[in-house]
């Protein structure tokens, strides 16, 4: 297959030649005395494994091929990143000219998307999450002909969505990389992925190369400060991405920690830890549904909870006065009443239904 026939063909013309910058770590150089790169002959006396004085491999192999086994692809699909906020970045910026390459989101969603526009100047199709009896749900024909008709390069299809909870059907995935072959590259959002019941997109990658899927280990492996994630797409697409990426991504010591965390007993201790938040998803769904002044719980797929109160206001503070601090989403489209709340352990979500039962005793 030519590049005019791939993916690539999807990437911006100056950009599917570009080389990148070769970094002291590019060439496959051997030796035992290391003077290339201008680093210090000596540890840092706080780096008592003398791990960081030397600039980190820029995709460290033993880490991509763990988080490939783990995501059921290829090494070479998959590229490894400052958490998903990079990968989005990347895909913006290596995809979309400036004034004339549109991207496609469904609000209310992960805002890094529409940040990541902004900075690239590429226009920003919105086409709004359904707010129905089932909770919300992605219109995929209605976005399909925003992306037909708005010259869109992107297409972020957040599932399970955040803050909406909602998961997009694998089918209607498909359906979207189908119709958008050649036309626009689709990115399914999976940091909430672990904690739903869609397969991943990851599963269709055989068949379109038009699709990627954003991976993270902040979520359900508790890694939030590692800043883990990974963009699983086409090869083409990820060798070429990496081009464009900064030359030293992946700190030593996140790709160390990373790679503990993928161990056989780790992994074993993640699915226990995300079968009980899927339990307390439900417990607290039920619990709070339940409690006057909750007008909606909506059904989740990830973990948490988006919850529509009479008084959001009042319960966004009475929860702080009880030590509980939740994302206040009054200001996202179609939430102006709406409060986030992420699943804890047991006992700080029975503080959260506590804390909401004490203000309703008190009002």
């Amino acid at each position: 297959m030519s590049a005019d026939d791939s993916v690539l063909a999807l990437v911006r013309e100056d950009l599917r030649a570009f080389a990148g910058y070769s970094s002291a770590r590019s060439s496959a150089l051997r030796g035992d005395v290391w003077l290339n790169a201008n680093e210090s002959a000596w540890a840092n006396p706080a780096d008592t494994d003398n791990a960081s004085r030397r600039y980190p491999d820029p995709q460290p192999p033993a880490l991509r091929s763990a988080l490939a086994a783990l995501y059921g692809c290829d090494t070479e699909q998959l590229l490894i990143g400052r958490g998903s906020d990079e990968a989005i970045d990347l895909l913006v910026r290596g995809l979309c000219v400036p004034g004339r390459d549109a991207v496609v989101v469904t609000p209310p969603v992960f805002g890094m998307y529409a940040v990541c526009a902004r900075l690239q100047n590429a226009p920003l199709l919105e086409v709004p999450l359904v707010d129905g009896p089932d909770g919300f749900r992605a219109d995929v024909p209605a976005i399909v002909e925003a992306a037909l008709q708005g010259n869109a390069k992107l297409v972020f299809l957040c599932s399970p969505s955040n803050p909406a909870g909602s998961a997009i059907p694998l089918s209607e995935v498909e359906y979207a990389a189908q119709r958008l072959r050649g036309r626009a590259l689709v990115v399914v959002d999976e940091a909430y992925g672990e904690f739903s019941d869609e397969p991943s997109a990851v599963t269709l990658l055989s068949r379109y190369d038009n699709l990627a899927v954003l991976r993270t280990l902040s979520k359900a492996h508790a890694l939030a400060a590692a800043r883990i994630g990974s963009l699983i797409a086409d090869a083409g697409l990820i060798a070429l991405l990496r081009r464009c990426q900064a030359p030293y991504p992946v700190p030593t010591p996140c790709a160390r920690l990373a790679e503990q965390a993928l161990s056989a007993s780790a992994l074993e201790v993640t699915r226990r830890r995300i079968a009980e938040i899927r339990d307390e998803r439900e417990r607290m769904r039920v619990a709070l549904a339940a409690l006057p002044g909750v007008r909606q719980v909506y059904p989740s797929q990830g973990n948490f909870l988006l919850l529509r109160f009479t008084d959001a206001d009042g319960a966004f503070q009475a929860l702080l006065e009880a030590g509980v601090v939740v994302r206040d989403q009054r200001a996202a489209p179609q939430l102006q009443d709406a409060l986030r709340i992420t699943l804890g352990t047991p006992e700080q979500n029975d503080r959260v239904i506590l804390a909401l039962q004490a203000k309703q005793e008190a009002a």
